[in-house]
């Protein structure tokens, strides 16, 4: 699949629920209303839809939310898809998680060949885990990582910066993570959804967090890659890398190589834009995939060059209306 820039579009995320059994500050509102459970694909059309895109050229698969592990047998839906890694026709499936679930799924994922897993933690003190995210515990976030480690799951961990909050704290989970064999993530926040505070007060540029952390650490740019949009650094003191995702300050639109699908069918060719492609009429509308193939191949046609996103006093409402956790992280 390539958009009209000529990207190649080899990774698809895949939002399988937009419930979460966290409420995080910068991401929801603490009183959701989620998506009626009569509107979501069921786990059979997921599958249906991840295969499609997987035999026209999809590489990687990751599984989002909300939160995936709260979706029912999802265990069922990524045993399916591993099927694709056997055969070779998909390279990786990986998913993010908050962790609150990995203690009872981190050894079967890894059976099912998930070989690496992204798990959002913004800090490491317990009272303001429970503060940002108002309905978690960080000890069962540990206990997780715990057993996504001892399973051989490769763990890395995405922080969002949040000025006042975590800011100061940054460079003790640089240390902690590497000192575990993880490499930590940092991103800026994005206006996406209405939430119950203003995103000015929390936005941190990580420009300015870099130049923060060259007080402590050495960072060496390095050409490393995940497949995602993050521009990584190594770290000779403590020997491991630190990733930067910048939407706001320097976005990274021009090597984008993904698009996300929601759980009800509707395909968002860029994060940050309200265009988007109805793909569960075309998967109902016949049991072959023709009509679907082509609705994919519309979609990808019309893909952006970028997104939009700006965050200050003048524009303090969401740059898209709906929430990341109906798009998928």
């Amino acid at each position: 699949m390539i958009d009209p820039f000529g990207r190649t579009i080899n990774y698809l995320r895949v939002s399988v629920t937009d419930r979460c059994d966290f409420r995080c500050t910068y991401c929801m509102s603490e009183h959701m209303t989620f998506l009626p459970k009569k509107e979501l694909l069921t786990l059979e059309e997921l599958d249906r839809l991840c295969t499609a895109f997987i035999e026209k050229g999809v590489k990687r698969l990751r599984l989002t939310g909300g939160e995936p592990l709260v979706r029912k047998n999802i265990m069922h839906l990524i045993s399916e898809i591993s099927r694709h890694l056997r055969s070779g026709a998909l390279d990786e499936l990986t998913l993010t998680t908050n962790g609150s679930q990995l203690a009872r799924f981190a050894h079967e994922l890894a059976d099912l060949g998930v070989k690496r897993i992204n798990v959002s933690l913004d800090t490491l003190d317990a009272a303001k885990f429970k503060a940002i995210t108002r309905w978690g515990d960080l000890g069962r976030v540990m206990e997780g990582i715990d057993a996504a480690q001892d399973a051989g799951i490769k763990v890395k961990l995405n922080a969002v910066a949040l000025k006042d909050f975590n800011d100061l704290e940054i460079p003790h989970m640089i240390r902690w993570a590497h000192g575990r064999g993880m490499d930590l993530t940092l991103i800026e926040t994005m206006p996406m959804g209405e939430i119950d505070l203003d995103r000015t007060d929390q936005y941190l540029p990580l420009s300015l967090l870099r130049t923060r952390l060259r007080e402590e650490f050495t960072l060496n740019d390095i050409p490393y890659k995940t497949g995602g949009p993050a521009r990584y650094v190594e770290i000779p003191e403590t020997g491991g890398r630190v990733g930067f995702i910048t939407p706001m300050t320097h976005n990274f639109c021009e090597s984008c190589n993904r698009v996300r699908l929601t759980c009800t069918g509707t395909l968002y060719m860029c994060l940050g834009q309200e265009d988007a492609a109805d793909l569960r009429a075309p998967l109902r509308a016949s049991e072959g995939n023709e009509l679907l193939s082509n609705a994919i191949d519309e979609a990808i046609g019309r893909k952006p060059k970028g997104h939009d996103f700006i965050i200050d006093r003048r524009h303090n409402r969401p740059a898209v209306s709906r929430h990341m956790s109906v798009t998928g992280g």
